[in-house]
């Protein structure tokens, strides 16, 4: 069977690794020079999406900024796993709130905004501070505000007008703002036949918008709710393959920030932490075959390389510390590759974290030293 990445970075590179035991071809298509290329090597095997899909037995994604057309042209394939719809929901954050909506799954007020009227009734029903995002291609910290008083109502606004006016189909979402205690997600698979398994929590902190770590975490109340809300979700949509919410806690209530239809940053620890990875899980489910365990088999925490391309040579010789490299050129704030560190127990992943965070510089990686130590308290 031969499996079709929209996208050629290091998500079809993982699902490439994770697709030779299982007996599954992955190519990708790479959606800006229009280009097959092998995820690993990034070899050129070919041109043009419809040579791509004549090649394909199904068709997934490895992002949710798709240009609608690839999409559609993929769906009117009969390939297209998850559905066109489920990526769209993805990359618009206007669709993603209407489907939060119909799942009946809490998330925070928001209002739509495309004029200044627009915005003036967003400041009425949902006050100040606000979050405001842009519905199509922000990510990472990116094309995102903050509205903390009236003073800056003027600034914002230009701001994103020229956001606005970039696009016909661009437009901004004002959100509630949210003051979470921290932020969850939740990685899960549904089957072609509705068959869902989950991963355990994992607990995010972010730098300047940008995801650092990741930890699997134990809470039993939290992933009671977690599952029921992707449960919710993900049937709603019919959905086949890895799905993640992003929550915000707050004092022990989940409430959903964004969905990601696609294997997540925020699943990388399973590659070591879980018995099935979520790059192996996705391809069993978008091909039919039944999906592995999603059982905890060791404490992880997993960190993001941010550009950089080399690391000391201890962190090799730490015992439960496993890198992957994405293969990419160096750039800075560029997700170069990831950790995964590994304990038996929370108590010795803890002090491996902490003996990471003294090889590790700290400018390089500003959330490490702060996040052993909290682990410790």
């Amino acid at each position: 069977m031969q499996v079709l990445v929209l996208g050629a970075g290091q998500l079809a590179r993982m699902m490439s690794l994770a697709s030779a035991p299982l007996n599954i071809k992955v190519i990708a298509y790479d959606v800006g020079s229009e280009t097959i290329v092998h995820p690993l090597t990034q070899t050129k095997i070919g041109e043009g999406l419809a040579n791509a899909i004549d090649q394909a037995d199904v068709i997934t994604a490895e992002f949710e900024h798709i240009p609608h057309p690839i999409l559609d042209e993929c769906e009117a394939s009969g390939k297209l796993i998850p559905s066109a719809e489920a990526i769209k929901c993805g990359g618009d954050r206007r669709m993603e709130k209407a489907l939060l909506d119909r799942a009946q799954v809490h998330s925070a007020k928001y209002h739509a905004i495309k004029t200044k009227e627009d915005f003036t009734q967003a400041i009425e029903k949902i006050g100040i501070p606000m979050v405001l995002k842009s519905a199509l291609g922000g990510y990472d910290g990116k094309g995102q505000w903050r509205l903390k008083d009236h003073s800056q109502i003027d600034s914002v606004w230009s701001e994103m007008q020229i956001c606005i006016e970039s696009s016909d189909q661009q437009a901004i979402v004002a959100e509630e703002f949210i003051p979470f205690g921290r932020e969850v997600s939740l990685v899960g698979v549904r089957g072609k036949n509705g068959a869902i398994q989950v991963y355990p929590l994992a607990e995010n902190v972010h730098t300047d918008g940008v995801l650092s770590i990741s930890t699997a975490i134990a809470d039993n109340n939290l992933q009671q709710q977690a599952e029921s809300m992707f449960c919710a979700v993900a049937n709603e949509l019919d959905y086949c393959g890895v799905l993640a919410l992003e929550f915000f806690d707050l004092d022990g209530t989940l409430l959903v920030n964004e969905i990601a239809p696609r294997v997540h940053n925020s699943g990388h620890w399973t590659q070591q932490g879980a018995e099935t990875c979520q790059f192996e899980n996705h391809l069993r489910s978008v091909c039919g075959i039944p999906l592995g365990s999603t059982k905890l088999i060791r404490e992880t925490s997993m960190i993001n390389i941010l550009g950089e391309d080399s690391l000391p040579e201890a962190v090799f010789e730490l015992a439960g510390c496993h890198v992957h490299w994405y293969g990419k050129q160096k750039r800075a704030g560029r997700k170069m590759g990831h950790i995964n560190v590994c304990g038996d127990y929370s108590g010795e992943l803890q002090r491996k974290l902490t003996k990471l965070a003294t090889i590790l510089d700290s400018t390089s990686f500003p959330a490490l030293q702060p996040w052993a130590n909290k682990t410790a308290d």
